[in-house]
């Protein structure tokens, strides 16, 4: 026998998972600059979400509809509260606020373009509303925001409906940014700022403070708008049980809870992924208030953060919404972040698909940016085309969902179609724990 001692197996360094590489080097970069990131997109990290549900097609206890011969309704009226002039959209999937500035000119008015097309409703965003914008969009949402920028009664009354944004599921109780390099001469002026001097939004509104004055300022806006358009009320998902609930006291048409898989032009890392609830976790809070006032589908819930494909669109509704709205996914279809681009995004230190630093205004598809070169390579038809190829895909993908489990209306979805692959998503979705009958907490919110 040899005296050598004998040699431990070689094995890969192992970082540790508390101190990833990513943390390690944030931790070095703050150390270095003294400031905290700012990006865009949303969360980046692993949270429950849709892929943790599966529906329960028909076999023998349930009856499936037949895609060629029987017909599956996808439309849904939203505003039928109080508005007068409620709208009607072909397809649950809207077009989540994106603003002039965040994103550049021929960029909105691709949005305007394919939300028509597919027979939906885009919305306007932080900054005001484009004459783009609103002349290719037959279904056009203004949001009437904390910063007030753009903001005119003209325009609210050119508007659809009006969506007043109180929180953003990327940043609930946080402001928006948009550096000096974004703000164009056109901009400014829409916003009324100087010209490239960096700009912060508020994160409240400067006239109310709770929602007592949030019904005050609902009022304001039916009477701007002789009682014609929908007022919706946007939230990020924090508390949804009590803001839902308060939203509908102060007089709401439509509510939108935004989860934090939602994305922002830019704002602050760790708000991004440290605030907020996941979009899954919010939905069953906001269907249960929404049943306890006996407004659940009076009250028309839109829910968004992370909506990809048909089956989260089938999926949401199913849990109790009645449309999703895109924002990230929109970006993607009109040519973002496309692999094309790569070796450009290579020299900004990126690759294509993980491209988030919309907020320098250097985006190579000249989509989130105001740069003058780069904004002509949009084409906002071809642009716009895409982008209702997309939501056409995604309305169909519901459709063959809800026909496999026998419905006729992607609003007959309902919770008993589910079942989760995890004990959180059990949990947060209220629905069976596949294999079983058992939903973890099922006894309180």
């Amino acid at each position: 026998m040899s005296d050598q001692p004998s040699k431990l197996p070689q094995t890969e360094p192992r970082f540790s998972a508390t101190f990833d590489k990513h943390t390690l080097s944030e931790i070095r970069r703050a150390a270095a600059t003294g400031i905290y990131d700012i990006r865009g997109a949303g969360s980046k990290r692993k949270l429950p979400h849709f892929d943790d549900l599966l529906f329960l097609g028909a076999s023998v206890s349930r009856y499936p509809l037949e895609g060629y011969r029987e017909k599956c309704g996808t439309d849904v009226v939203l505003g039928t509260r109080f508005a007068k002039k409620p709208i009607h959209l072909k397809t649950p999937v809207t077009i989540a606020g994106m603003s002039f500035g965040s994103l550049s000119g021929p960029a909105k008015e691709s949005l305007g373009r394919g939300a028509t097309a597919a027979g939906t409703s885009t919305t306007t965003g932080d900054g005001g509303m484009t004459p783009e914008e609103r002349g290719h969009s037959t279904t056009l949402v203004y949001q009437y925001l904390p910063s007030r920028y753009g903001m005119n009664p003209d325009d609210l009354r050119k508007a659809d409906a009006i969506e007043v944004v109180v929180g953003q599921g990327a940043k609930p109780g946080g402001g928006g940014m948009l550096l000096g390099q974004k703000i164009t001469a056109r901009v400014a002026k829409m916003r009324c700022l100087p010209e490239g001097i960096d700009q912060r939004s508020s994160c409240r509104h400067p006239d109310w403070t709770g929602p007592d004055d949030l019904e005050i300022k609902i009022a304001e806006l039916r009477e701007i708008t002789d009682w014609e358009k929908p007022i919706y009320v946007k939230i990020g998902a924090t508390r949804p049980y009590f803001d839902v609930a308060l939203a509908v006291k102060a007089g709401a048409d439509v509510v939108v809870l935004d989860g934090m898989q939602g994305g922002t032009a830019a704002t602050q890392e760790v708000f991004i992924e440290h605030v907020g609830i996941p979009i899954l976790a919010a939905i069953r809070p906001a269907v249960q208030a929404l049943q306890d006032m006996g407004m659940h589908r009076k009250v028309q819930l839109i829910v968004s953060g992370g909506i990809r494909n048909g089956a989260d669109v089938a999926k949401a509704l199913a849990l109790g919404a009645d449309a999703v709205a895109i924002g990230t996914a929109a970006l993607v279809a009109l040519g973002d972040n496309d692999p094309h681009l790569e070796e450009e995004y290579n020299k900004l230190g990126t690759t294509a698909g993980a491209y988030d630093d919309w907020h320098e205004g250097r985006d190579p598809a000249g989509i989130t940016t105001q740069d003058a070169e780069l904004m002509k390579r949009v084409d906002p038809i071809k642009a716009g085309h895409r982008l209702a190829n997309y939501i056409s895909v995604m309305t169909m993908e519901a459709q063959v969902i809800a026909r496999a489990c026998g419905k006729s209306h992607l609003h007959n979805l309902e919770p008993e179609d589910l079942v989760a692959l995890t004990v959180e998503a059990s949990a947060m979705a209220k629905v069976p724990l596949a294999g079983t009958t058992w939903i973890p907490g099922a006894s309180q919110y």
